[in-house]
C-alpha cells in the first residue's frame, strides 16, 4: 500500500457516531423514518434564526457578487474579525482585538490549528483531555503529531478528577483541553473546578519552564439550563485558547463557521499567534467561506430557539430515570449521558438496534460502559422511542 496508513486507517473507519448515523439512514429506508429513533448525532432540531436567513438574502441582493464571494485575509475578514472581538469583550469584559481571531471552518479546526500550532512531536509532547471527552480530539492530536493522555472522570459527577490529573501531568504535557457544558455529559465544570485546574497548571508550568495551553473547546456555551454560569477561561488562565462554533447556537453545524482565539494575555501571543496563522497555511484552512462571515457578523449575539433543548433533557431524563435507567444530569448541551444496562456499551448498544433505537457507546469517550444520547430532535420522535426505552429496560430486568 503506497498511502499513509495513519490517514487510510482514518478514512476506511468512520467514527462510532457517523457509523451509527450511517445505519440510521438505511435503516430508515428499510422500516421508515418514523420507525427508527436515531439519537447518535448531535445535529440541532431547531432551525437557524430568522434574522440569519435574512442577512443572507440582504447580502446576495445588496454586496457586489465578485467581493462578496471573493477570498477574504487568511485569518479572516478584518471588519469580522473586529466585529466577532467587539461581541466578546462587550459579554465577557475582556479586551481583544481583530487580530486575536482566526477564523475557521468550524471549531474542529480551530482545535487542531491550535494544537499544531504548540505541539512539538519531536519531543513527544502530549494533549490531556478529560473523560468523557469528544471522540475526534485523538484523531486532531494523533494527526498533529502528539500523544492523547485521558484522565479519567469522577463518576459521581463527572468533574475533574484532580488525583488523576496530577499524576497524568509530565513535563511533556503542552495542551489541556477542557469542554464545557460537555459532549458527551452535559456537565458544566463549576468555577471552583476552574479555579483549582488553573492553579495546577500555573504551578506545573513554573515547575517544568514552559507553558501549557489550556483549550476551551466551546461551541455549547448558549445551551445551558441552569443558573449556573459558564466560565469563560481567559479570565482564569493567561495561556488559553478559545475554540468556538456558531453550529449550535445558530444551528449551523453544516455551514461550517467558527474561530480560534489566542488569548492576548498568553505568553509570547504574538508569535503564537503566527504559528496558528502557519498551520492554517499548512494544513489549508485559510479563508473560511466568506459568505458565512459576513452572515454570522449580522447575527453575533443571536441563537435559534434553543428551549426545545431542555424540553426534550427533561422528558428524556425523567422517562429513563423512572424506567430504570441511571443518568448523568447535564446541565447543558444537548447530550445525556446514561449508563449501559450491562457492562459492555457495544454490546448494549447493538441490542438497542433491535428496538431501532441508536444508542452511541461511551468506549471511544473514554468510559466504557455508559452510552450517548443526542436529542437534539423533535419532540415527538422521543416520545415516540419512549416505549423501545422501556421495552429495552426490561429485556434487562429493569
Amino acid at each position: 500500500m503506497y498511502v499513509n496508513e495513519q490517514m487510510h486507517h482514518l478514512g476506511s473507519n468512520r467514527s462510532v457516531i457517523r457509523e451509527l448515523f450511517e445505519y440510521g439512514k438505511i435503516q430508515r429506508a428499510k422500516v421508515g423514518d418514523d420507525n427508527v429513533y436515531d439519537f447518535s448525532i448531535g445535529n440541532p432540531s431547531s432551525p437557524p434564526p430568522k434574522a440569519f436567513q435574512q442577512a443572507l438574502i440582504d447580502l446576495l441582493q445588496t454586496m457586489d457578487p465578485i467581493s462578496l464571494h471573493a477570498y477574504t485575509s487568511a485569518q479572516g475578514d478584518l471588519s469580522v474579525r473586529r466585529a466577532i472581538a467587539e461581541h466578546i469583550n462587550g459579554r465577557f469584559g475582556t479586551a481583544f482585538t481583530a487580530d486575536n481571531l482566526y477564523l475557521t471552518s468550524g471549531a474542529a479546526a480551530a482545535i487542531t490549528l491550535c494544537i499544531k500550532a504548540v505541539l512539538l512531536p519531536e519531543k513527544n509532547e502530549e494533549v490531556l483531555v478529560f473523560a468523557p471527552y469528544f471522540t475526534e480530539y485523538r484523531t486532531f492530536t494523533e494527526g498533529c503529531g502528539g500523544k492523547l493522555v485521558v484522565v479519567p472522570p469522577k463518576m459521581d459527577d463527572f468533574q475533574i478528577d484532580f488525583l488523576a490529573f496530577e499524576a497524568a501531568l509530565n513535563p511533556r504535557t503542552k495542551v489541556v483541553i477542557v469542554n464545557s457544558p460537555n459532549n458527551p455529559s452535559g456537565v458544566i465544570y463549576s468555577e471552583e473546578t476552574i479555579v483549582r485546574l488553573c492553579d495546577i497548571l500555573r504551578q506545573k508550568e513554573k515547575e517544568y519552564g514552559h507553558p501549557i495551553y489550556l483549550l476551551s473547546d466551546e461551541p455549547y456555551r448558549e445551551i445551558v439550563y441552569s443558573d449556573a454560569e459558564v466560565p469563560y477561561l481567559t479570565k482564569y488562565y493567561k495561556n488559553t485558547f478559545v475554540c468556538y462554533s456558531y453550529s449550535k447556537s445558530l444551528s449551523l453545524p453544516g455551514e461550517r463557521f467558527g474561530y480560534a482565539l489566542v488569548s492576548g494575555e498568553m505568553e509570547d501571543w504574538q508569535n503564537v499567534y503566527y504559528a496558528v496563522c502557519g498551520a492554517g497555511r499548512a494544513l489549508g484552512y485559510i479563508c473560511a467561506p466568506s459568505l458565512f462571515q459576513y452572515a454570522v457578523a449580522r447575527c453575533l449575539g443571536m441563537t435559534s430557539d434553543l428551549s426545545s433543548y431542555r424540553v426534550n433533557r427533561d422528558l428524556l431524563l425523567d422517562s429513563l430515570t423512572a424506567y430504570g435507567y441511571h443518568c448523568a444530569t447535564p446541565d447543558g448541551a444537548f447530550y445525556l449521558f446514561v449508563e449501559a444496562l450491562e457492562k459492555d456499551a457495544n454490546a448494549f448498544s447493538e441490542q438497542a438496534k433491535k428496538h431501532n433505537l441508536l444508542l452511541v457507546p461511551g468506549d471511544d469517550f473514554g468510559c466504557p460502559g455508559w452510552v450517548r444520547v443526542s436529542y437534539c430532535v423533535s419532540t415527538d420522535m422521543i416520545r415516540r422511542s419512549l416505549s423501545a426505552f422501556q421495552a429495552l429496560a426490561k429485556e434487562y430486568g429493569k
